[in-house]
């Protein structure tokens, strides 16, 4: 048997290995484009400590993006309601008076808060924060949710 050098030897494993070669390579690349939109996002995604911290001290505005019967059967205090198609259609006359505060988007779960804050920061809100576990884990934490009453 001859002596490889180690660049013939990482030529032969990747010439048997082409599956598992791709696939590291797949990974490092994703990880890198990841790494990449963390550093570059105008969004942070927060969890709930941060976000009261938030709203204690810079007066942030929670801004819950569920269905009206979601938002009814159990809320954070003072979040002002707003639908998710309002958010992309660029229907923000409600929230206009909040665009140079701190914002906080709530969803059921924290999976599509990420996305309606970017949306948000694309349209000019400057200091926008995704709720990472959103209601779900707000209601998970036993931390206050008041009802709305009709």
């Amino acid at each position: 048997m001859e002596d490889l050098t180690f660049a013939q030897q990482i030529q032969q494993f990747a010439a048997n290995h082409t599956i598992m070669v791709v696939a590291w390579v797949a990974l490092f690349v994703a990880v890198i484009i990841n790494i990449y939109k963390g550093i570059t996002s105008k969004i942070s995604i927060i969890d709930n400590t941060r976000a009261t911290l938030l709203i204690n001290k810079e007066d942030a505005v929670v801004l819950d993006v569920r269905s009206d019967d979601e938002f009814k059967h159990g809320h954070i205090i003072e979040s002002v309601h707003l639908l998710p198609s309002d958010i992309k259609t660029n229907k923000l006359q409600a929230i206009e008076k909040y665009r140079d505060r701190a914002v906080i988007i709530a969803d059921n779960n924290g999976f599509s808060a990420a996305s309606l804050a970017n949306a948000l920061a694309k349209q000019g809100f400057s200091n926008v924060y995704a709720l990472k576990e959103g209601i779900a884990g707000w209601r998970g934490a036993n931390l206050p949710l008041v009802k709305k009453h009709k």
